[in-house]
């Protein structure tokens, strides 16, 4: 037979292998659902019975829960974690980041030398996107698309009310883009933008490997939930009431993008991260001058209403180092690969997603040393995983250092306050004085890591 004709029978073979068998022998697909400032136990799988959150809790029926999950204090560095499966120190997130794109005055950029999951993925051959919220570092030589991600629509910094899209604090500014062009939709209820963005995306690309990273600016400030889970929450008090809203607000919009998967049949293929950045937050602003860039009224409320989230008996909030700021609700699915309603205790970061996701796709990671660690073989063992003996955190000179059930926080080269996780009423008594030997040793581990983390440019400066 020619060789052109072979060729041709060869294509005819292809094209009529079955999509389903084709969609077994690919790569799976990578959905991360990233919230908002949505608390510690704040899920009704995690505890919270009063929340309505079906998307979450089905998750967790298929996958994995994890009890002991860290993210970080605040919203920069969780997601330089997410994105690179290193400390945030290694790509000089230590503080906030720019993040008005048109005015860099204010704010770092993560270094571009940061590889991140995007950008190992999209090696691989995957087509990658970012809808909703970036805020490492919003200038244009920076930024999603300029970091691995293919399509990119939404906020470039911290976050935007939901229908003007501006930032609110100081005199604002508007903060809406479709990759480095900025946009205007006013009116138009952002988490409804990005979660029609990734049904377009999963609809375009499901003949194909893919990553979705849905990047939520909620349930965080302001608290401008979806009017139909009003009537739900009508009986709870303030401010668990607005907050609730917020979280059916977010679970509803996630459970609109799963149900796209399975449409597709896509579901049982598709790694499903679903994590918080931080703690629920207790922020309280109001609109400052007559004449602010959004329009908004001078008073005008778009805080948190100080607070609302559960932490069960977990002290602290966003913004603090107890175990309330930085334990967040996590879940991991992936129904072909992965045993589901499983649980681990063993604590892990969102540095851990990384390395986890490249192994279950069979990539290699990148060449830079991650300090995340994959979970997948002590998901599979039915008697877990302790996967982290030291963890660390450091946010503009304040500081915490983990082992075991001790915790020291501290601010610049001082130690403050040494808790104990055990025990039902954790991290309420300050240990320092009566335990001087370890806060000693867990200062000099702080040290020791603050040495190893901080690029070489930024010690000698």
């Amino acid at each position: 037979m020619p060789i052109f004709l072979k060729a041709i029978v060869g294509l005819a073979a292809v094209a009529v292998i079955p999509a389903a068998l084709a969609a077994e022998n690919r790569k799976p697909n990578v959905v991360i659902f990233f919230t908002d400032d949505q608390g510690t136990l704040d899920a009704n799988c995690f505890g919270s019975e009063d929340l309505y959150t079906p998307t979450i809790d089905r998750l967790a029926e298929t996958g994995v829960r994890f009890t002991q999950a860290y993210a970080h204090t605040v919203c920069c560095p969780a997601r330089a974690m997410l994105m690179t499966g290193r400390y945030p120190q290694r790509g000089g997130v230590e503080q906030w980041t720019q993040a008005n794109a048109k005015d860099g005055r204010f704010g770092v950029n993560m270094a571009r030398e940061e590889v991140t999951l995007a950008e190992v993925l999209g090696g691989a051959g995957y087509r990658t996107a970012l809808f909703g919220k970036w805020h490492l570092g919003a200038d244009f030589k920076h930024g999603p698309t300029e970091q691995g991600f293919d399509e990119f629509f939404g906020l470039r910094g911290g976050f935007i009310d939901n229908f003007n899209h501006h930032a609110l604090h100081g005199n604002g500014f508007h903060d809406l883009y479709e990759g480095t062009k900025e946009v205007f939709m006013r009116d138009e209820y952002f988490p409804d933008l990005i979660t029609e963005r990734a049904l377009r995306f999963v609809d375009q690309n499901k003949e194909r490997p893919f990553f979705l990273y849905v990047a939520f600016n909620i349930p965080h400030y302001p608290e401008q939930a979806d009017k139909k889970f009003e009537e739900r929450y009508k009986d709870l008090p303030m401010p668990r009431r607005a907050y609730a809203q917020m979280v059916s607000t977010t679970d509803d919009r996630m459970g609109r993008i799963l149900s796209r998967l399975e449409r597709h049949g896509l579901r049982d293929n598709t790694i499903v991260v679903f994590m918080s950045d931080n703690g629920h937050s207790i922020e309280d602003y109001r609109i400052r001058g007559k004449d602010h860039s959004s329009g908004l009224p001078e008073g005008a409320n778009y805080g948190a209403n100080g607070g609302g989230g559960n932490t069960g008996k977990w002290r602290g909030n966003k913004g603090t180092f107890f175990e309330g700021g930085i334990r967040v609700p996590a879940v991991l699915s992936y129904p072909a690969g992965l045993p589901g309603g499983i649980v681990r205790d063993g604590a892990v970061t969102a540095m851990d997603w990384m390395p986890t996701i490249l192994e279950l796709c069979d990539v290699a990671p990148p060449t830079v040393k991650l300090d995340g660690k994959s979970l997948v073989s002590g998901i599979r063992s039915e008697s877990g995983a302790d996967w982290h003996e030291v963890l660390h955190w450091q946010w503009r000179g304040a500081w915490a250092v983990r082992r075991g059930d001790w915790k020291l926080m501290g601010q610049g080269a001082d130690p403050e306050f040494l808790g104990n996780l055990a025990g039902p009423e954790p991290e309420r008594k300050n240990h320092l004085e009566e335990q001087p030997e370890l806060a000693k040793e867990l200062a000099t581990l702080h040290a020791d890591w603050v040495k190893e983390v901080t690029p070489a440019e930024s010690a000698e400066n």
